[in-house]
């Protein structure tokens, strides 16, 4: 059976930078009956342990160490055996979180994570967060992109670790170079395609969004 991709949204809080803001998250799975991958483990592990109904995971993929995407990982690492994958340029925000707990693997530019038959291959591209990746499965026709790019424009960089113009360029090189009709599922809010962001660059640029 071929992978598909279930969709879950999780809430509760973001913090950084001394802030709190309530949030609602995406968690995707992507998967046949038998085996998934989660992408981001977000706040509530037993909603997403419900989700999975029982399935072998087979990693719990981290696009970045944000607080609310990473807040259920060692839990749900806990009750299924899975490993938790992160980019190391993340480390020192994930430490925030959980600073008695590492990740159990490391994520790299050009890996490739293999489920269900189908492969999924990490495109590092910092600017929200110096470790984020995005997950491209070109036989999905998608692309998971944590909180670097959005309906309507790239993650926010106006805290910590972040930074617009490296934003930009990994969206520019690494994103807005896959085929247009790419499904854009994002770390919250509504999925897109590259094609309907790709116009809108300059305008970012010229907004220093």
């Amino acid at each position: 059976m071929a992978a598909r991709i279930e969709h879950l949204v999780t809430s509760g809080t973001f913090a950084l930078d001394g802030g709190v803001w309530d949030v609602d998250n995406n968690v995707w799975i992507v998967g046949d009956d038998e085996e998934a991958v989660v992408v981001d483990a977000a706040h509530d592990a037993q909603a997403i342990l419900a989700a999975l109904g029982g399935r072998t995971l087979r990693a719990i993929v981290c696009t970045h160490a944000h607080n609310d995407h990473i807040d259920a990982a060692p839990e749900l690492a806990e009750a299924t055996g899975a490993p938790v994958l992160l980019h190391p340029d993340d480390l020192p925000l994930w430490k925030l979180t959980h600073p008695d707990r590492t990740p159990d693997g490391e994520l790299a530019d050009g890996q490739t994570l293999t489920v269900a038959g189908t492969e999924l291959t990490v495109l590092h591209t910092p600017g929200h967060a110096p470790g984020a990746v995005c997950l491209y499965a070109a036989e999905l026709g998608t692309v998971f992109t944590g909180d670097t790019l959005f309906a309507g424009g790239p993650g926010a960089t106006g805290r910590s670790f972040s930074h617009f113009p490296t934003i930009l360029d990994s969206i520019r090189e690494r994103l807005l170079t896959l085929p247009p009709e790419t499904v854009v599922r994002t770390g919250h809010g509504d999925s897109t395609t590259v094609g309907a962001e790709a116009p809108q660059l300059d305008e970012w640029v010229r907004r220093g969004h």
